[in-house]
Order: structure tokens, then C-alpha cells, then sequence
């Protein structure tokens, strides 16, 4: 039992110097993340499929430049992001709006607007069916 203490002291204690130290290093952008909704492969186009997905902006987020190879359209659900593809003007799409890329396009500005609070979006792709959504370039 003086071992179980003395361990859980030691955890406790580290624990506790861990949550006390400064942050080394803050990473460059906040996170995003991305739920798969649905996909569904599209019987009357064989090799095609519908995805649908949601991705959350943390304040502050932003995308890599990157490309979809689909037509993807995109829905504000809460908040504002910044958009734009290679050639275009950059957009900010508030909640309700939408934003179009087709499958040639490159994405290179993808942000939420705002560095204080949260934004999300719905994303409906027509794609080749079983290829990846998201291709980064560099």
C-alpha cells in the first residue's frame, strides 16, 4: 500500500509540474477537424460518390493549400470563414451562405475569419469514388 501512495504522489506531483510549465511552443494555427457525415456511392455514375462532411475551425484555423478533385460546395453553419482559389478573390462566407470549388481548382485560402470565436461548415463533394478528399500541395 506505501508503494500505491508513494506512486501516486510521484504521478501527482509530476502531473502537476507539467501543468505548471510555460508552453514550449504554441502551435502556428488552432486546429480543425473533420467528421465524416455520409458517403454514398452514386448508381447512376459509377465510379462517383457523394461525402459529406463537417469541419470545425477552431478560432483562428487555418487550411494548408490544398486541392479536392471534386466539386465540392460548402455551407456556413456558424460563423465566418475566409475562401478563395487560385485566380479568385478571396471570399468571407458568413453563416447561411455558400462557397463552390470544382475539381480543377486549387484552395488556396481556407481560414475562419475570426481569431476569438469558432467556425463550422458543411461540405457536400461529388468525387471518385474511394480517392482521397483532401490532397495537400505544396
Amino acid at each position: 500500500m506505501a508503494f500505491i501512495n508513494s506512486m501516486s504522489s510521484a504521478l501527482a506531483l509530476a502531473g502537476g509540474l507539467f501543468l505548471a510549465q510555460p508552453a514550449l511552443a504554441a502551435p502556428a494555427a488552432a486546429p480543425v477537424s473533420v467528421a465524416t457525415l455520409m458517403t454514398k456511392a452514386m448508381a447512376d455514375h459509377p465510379g462517383k460518390e457523394i461525402l459529406v462532411i463537417t469541419v470545425d475551425f477552431a478560432p483562428g484555423a487555418v487550411d494548408p493549400v490544398h486541392r479536392h478533385d471534386a466539386h465540392a460546395v460548402v455551407y456556413v453553419l456558424e460563423g465566418s470563414i475566409v475562401m478563395g482559389v487560385k485566380g479568385g478573390k478571396e471570399q468571407v462566407v458568413n453563416t447561411g451562405q455558400t462557397f463552390y470549388e470544382g475539381p480543377q481548382d486549387l484552395h488556396t485560402v481556407g481560414r475562419n475569419a475570426s481569431k476569438t470565436k469558432p467556425a463550422k461548415f458543411l461540405v457536400f463533394l461529388v468525387k471518385d469514388a474511394g480517392k482521397p478528399f483532401f490532397i495537400p500541395v505544396k
